[in-house]
């Protein structure tokens, strides 16, 4: 890519990656791992790691006081997992099977699949509370 189009379009070759506040790196690891199948990419002195989860980077890190690039603002995980400010959803082949090989690897849903209209979804969350969702659509 030249210059000129670089300068226009400063995400160029970008790429974006979800921070993801977390409680204990051990068991955010082996969730993330070993469960869901994500790809470690980096790992940071043991406060955060970079992973790859289907096509989306997520740098899972754990909690922090504010720092001079970011003076007001403090990195906690989620307090009360009863509300969302954000949720991720995978889309899927089969919800059905997708749950069970998720329940075989250890994944706790909130419910089973349901169906609404022509979507099968279902959601579980990761051990901080962060929301995921697997959903079917069938048109």
């Amino acid at each position: 890519m030249d210059e000129i189009n670089r300068q226009k379009d400063p995400f160029i070759d970008s790429t974006f990656t979800t921070i993801l506040v977390i409680s204990d790196m051990a068991l955010s690891k082996e969730f993330y791992v070993d469960k869901l199948g994500a790809k470690i990419h980096r790992a940071y002195g043991g406060d955060s790691l970079v992973i790859k989860l289907l096509d989306h980077w997520l740098l899972l890190v754990t909690g922090g006081e504010p720092t001079p690039d970011k003076p007001y603002t403090h990195f906690r995980p989620p307090v009360d997992t009863s509300s969302v400010a954000h949720s991720f959803t995978i889309r899927v082949q089969n919800c059905r099977d997708s749950y069970q090989l998720l329940r075989e690897r250890g994944v706790n849903f909130i419910t089973p699949p349901v169906t609404r209209g022509q979507e099968v979804r279902c959601f579980f969350p990761d051990p901080d509370g962060h929301l995921f969702e697997i959903s079917e659509y069938r048109g």
